[in-house]
């Protein structure tokens, strides 16, 4: 009798072990990364990604495929393909020479079809779908059979081959297992293996007209491939008797095992590449790498890194039930990675101007700046200092509320890493009584922060030199959906479409150190997030930056009213 599996493992992994200890499949492990190339992969396939490929790195000899399920060609793109291959291996994953396609196996497919006719396990139907439909039953109501369950083998191999030849038009014939119509399981009611498409595939372009199924395509291509464990989302475990049935009526000697899981679902967000197209189609967004996207293509865009998608799918496991996680877990592992990597810049987003009136107006300086306080190593700076600079129109008040520390008339304040300055006077627009213009004085004697006469002051706030800064545009990024459950209820999900999800600012000032910033770029500007240069549509001479995240969780007051709301 075996060991009983290290309670550390997964159920998944405990399977696995278990089976390797038994020599259930000689000793090897060979997992799959299937995906259909009908859209660009989400942070959901990323769990499957680490969950497949992870397994199988974690065991000695153990190796992961990539399989492209293109078996619909209305839908798939080799755009869709190359964007999967990109977004696996910037995950950190790499399929080496095991790169396959499910219309690889087309010619062995057809051929197994042909088999289970020749069985009396397979039909032609020449029902119309919506009749297939009508005579698969409910879950409460056994199917009938087709009027054409009872056609010959010689028949069903004649229309067979006149479905595959183009004799036929497009849903005038299915080919159709023949399991058991009155089965509990709907997917046993005769379930569809292959359909008429007259479309040209992107691989196979007009040798075939039928195409099979999914079901069908994935329990073949993966006992052709000599899979052992073939690790599904839990949405297809009432598939699985489907898919042992194909493999014992073919008495195949490769039979994978389906394992499920549980899906990622996680809060403000959608998860469907098909409304996620439509996202992309109806222009809710720019495009499948839109940084607003769940897409790894928009998450990569937005700054995140392939080491915070890991440790997010790390750390939430695997389980056998559906849950939905918080976004706000997903946030706290960017944050925490970002913090300690990412080097600290002083950048205005709004900028209002300010004149240092008794600092010399030839006069400039270099200051010293920290790069990163988590990060010794990373050393620092130099920031250049002068009479005219910019500061966040939100760090002064004219009229200050209570509790509002920063800069007002008559109030002195700190400026990041160079000196104590105090609000002498405001400049208006006369026509609008817009604030333009702070007149200030400075103390030279507080240089690097701090008051030898003791005082303090109790704000700081970040700052960049006007004669220096670099202008640039910003774009804040936020949650795409407003509600938690942008579902809840049957509700159109674009009813909760979050109007304030991009905010872009065209003439925002950085500090210097920025210019020649690479795409791709992390950086923290100091007190407002953190935020990564644009891959897309940054230039060195226009650089744009992305808002990867905020520097703390802006939405948890709002999770906790809509909490207190539902109560």
């Amino acid at each position: 009798m075996s060991d009983p599996p290290s309670p550390s493992l997964d159920f998944i992994r405990a399977k696995v072990a278990e089976d390797l200890k038994t020599n259930k499949h000689q000793g090897r492990v060979v997992t799959r990364f299937p995906p259909e190339p009908n859209g660009y992969l989400h942070i959901g396939h990323a769990k499957s990604i680490c969950l497949n490929f992870g397994i199988a790195a974690e065991n000695e000899g153990g190796v992961c495929n990539l399989r492209f399920d293109d078996t619909n060609p209305i839908k798939e793109e080799a755009e869709y393909e190359e964007s999967i291959k990109r977004d696996v291996r910037w995950l950190g994953f790499d399929w080496e020479d095991r790169l396959f396609y499910a219309s690889d196996y087309f010619d062995q497919l057809y051929q197994y079809a042909v088999q289970l006719i020749q069985k009396g396990k397979a039909y032609v139907c020449s029902l119309s779908a919506q009749d297939i439909r009508e005579y698969r039953g409910t879950l409460s109501e056994p199917g009938k059979d087709s009027p054409y369950r009872t056609r010959s083998v010689e028949e069903n191999l004649k229309l067979f081959e006149g479905m595959r030849a183009g004799e036929f038009e497009d849903g005038s014939h299915v080919l159709r297992a023949k399991i058991d119509m009155a089965s509990p399981n709907l997917n046993m009611r005769d379930p569809t293996l292959y359909r008429i498409r007259q479309v040209p595939h992107h691989r196979t372009g007009d040798k075939w007209l039928i195409y099979p199924m999914y079901d069908y395509a994935h329990s073949l291509s993966d006992s052709l491939e000599g899979i052992t464990h073939s690790l599904c989302t839990l949405e297809f475990e009432d598939h699985r008797p489907l898919y042992d049935w194909v493999l014992d009526e073919l008495n195949l000697d490769s039979h994978p095992q389906q394992i499920e899981f549980a899906r990622l679902n996680i809060s403000y967000t959608v998860l469907s590449k098909r409304k996620l197209l439509e996202l992309v189609k109806e222009g809710h967004v720019s495009g499948w790498d839109d940084p607003r996207m769940p897409t790894l293509s928009g998450l990569r865009r937005r700054g995140y890194t392939p080491e915070v998608i890991r440790n997010f799918c790390e750390q939430i496991g695997v389980a056998k039930r559906d849950t939905v996680i918080s976004v706000a877990l997903l946030e706290h592992h960017l944050r925490d990675d970002l913090n300690r990597h990412s080097p600290r810049v002083m950048a205005v987003l709004r900028p209002l101007r300010v004149v240092i009136e008794n600092y010399p107006e030839d006069q400039e300086e270099e200051l010293e700046a920290v790069n990163n306080p988590e990060d010794p190593a990373a050393g620092s700076r130099k920031v250049p200092f002068s009479r005219v600079l910019y500061i966040e129109q939100e760090d002064f008040r004219e009229d200050p509320p209570k509790k509002f520390y920063r800069l007002a008339p008559g109030r002195e304040v700190r400026l990041r890493y160079a000196y104590f300055v105090k609000c002498v006077d405001v400049v208006k627009d006369e026509k609008t009584g817009e604030v333009v213009e702070l007149r200030c004085t400075y103390d030279p004697a507080t240089k690097g922060g701090s008051s030898p006469d003791g005082r303090k002051v109790k704000a700081t706030i970040h700052w960049v030199s006007a004669a220096h800064s670099l202008q640039v545009e910003v774009r804040l990024y936020d949650r795409l959906f407003v509600k938690e459950n942008p579902e809840e209820g049957g509700a159109d999900f674009r009813d909760s479409l979050n109007p304030d999800s991009l905010v872009t600012l065209t003439s925002c000032r950085v500090e210097p150190s920025l210019k020649g910033a690479q795409p791709g770029s992390r950086y923290q500007f100091e007190r407002q997030g953190y935020f990564c240069v644009d891959s897309v549509d940054s230039t060195p001479e226009a650089p744009v930056f992305n808002r990867t995240v905020t520097l703390r969780d802006s939405w948890a007051k709002i999770e906790k009213q809509n909490q207190q709301s539902k109560k």
